[in-house]
């Protein structure tokens, strides 16, 4: 168990915890934006230190969200997984601790009832499945596992077609929860709870969604890749070289921010290193994120 991997907030009634699996990996923002050079990230001194180095290279985690709210016990995003084979050798063949943080955290893998992707990059479906006996199987078993219908169509037109991605992702973690008949499929509003909703983001990829909550008054949401890093706040229109829209992509990062925009809504960045969560402000004639 790595305790410094678990990060709680209580949003009203709804219990929200984080599990990080890579934490701070650090890289030339030129893996983000186009052209990005570390001179751009030193513009912003707010991005330090928790975000960005002094020598301007990018923060970012790999990391998932698991909340409590009325009966549901849901899962948002599972991170890489454990014995895979990626594309890039540092999400290879991952052995970490996190199921025993997410049993440390107060969500045991059999207790969880449903499981929500907001998209279906290899980095959020991982921990859909683990290898038992050389077989994947379902990590979670009671839950009900939800896919976006347009996201879940897409990559399977990809894979048909002979698509520009890699699909290994889809073979280990995504088909045997089809074969086990636990996914559901759902649009991109779908209500979790009366307190929990899902809010269409596209643009990374078709049918991606983020995670609206409210309750006694209180608000967050869990942006899922809409954003990959708080420096997009900051130049929401810059193309994500991640976003398979590139166009629809900065189009929906600025709707996002102009709406959330110096609002009491705790932005919660999926990719957002610790502490990971803070209030979008204005920042000159841009946006920053304010941790308090």
């Amino acid at each position: 168990m790595a305790t410094e991997n678990i990060r709680h907030w209580k949003i009203g009634d709804v219990e929200v915890a984080r599990i990080v699996e890579v934490n701070a990996w650090e890289d030339d923002i030129a893996m983000l934006l186009p052209d990005g050079k570390p001179e751009y990230v030193q513009k912003f001194p707010w991005l330090l230190p928790h975000f960005a180095t002094p020598a301007g290279r990018m923060l970012i985690s790999f990391q998932c969200f698991v909340l409590r709210s009325r009966d549901k016990r849901v899962m948002i995003d599972t991170c890489i997984g454990a014995d895979r084979q990626r594309e890039f050798p540092v999400f290879c063949n991952l052995q970490t601790t996190f199921l025993k943080d997410l049993a440390a955290a107060g969500f045991p893998p059999e207790t969880i009832n449903t499981v929500m992707c907001t998209h279906l990059h290899f980095d959020h479906v991982g921990w859909n499945t683990q290898k038992v006996n050389g077989k994947w199987v379902p990590t979670f078993p009671k839950a009900r596992y939800l896919f976006g219908k347009r996201e879940f169509d897409h990559w399977q037109h990809l894979r048909d077609t002979g698509g520009y991605h890699s699909f290994d992702h889809l073979v280990d973690s995504i088909d045997p929860i089809i074969e086990a008949k636990l996914a559901e499929f759902i649009g991109p509003d779908y209500r979790l709870t009366d307190e929990v909703w899902l809010e269409p983001t596209p643009g990374h990829t078709p049918g991606h969604v983020s995670v609206h909550i409210r309750s006694k008054g209180e608000e967050a949401v869990i942006t899922g890749d809409m954003m990959h890093h708080p420096i997009q706040l900051a130049a929401p229109d810059i193309h994500g070289n991640f976003d398979m829209d590139k166009e629809l992509g900065a189009k929906t990062r600025r709707i996002f921010v102009e709406r959330y925009a110096d609002k009491k809504v705790m932005i919660i960045g999926s990719h957002f290193c610790e502490p990971t969560s803070g209030w979008i402000v204005r920042d000159g004639a841009a946006w920053k994120l304010a941790l308090k």
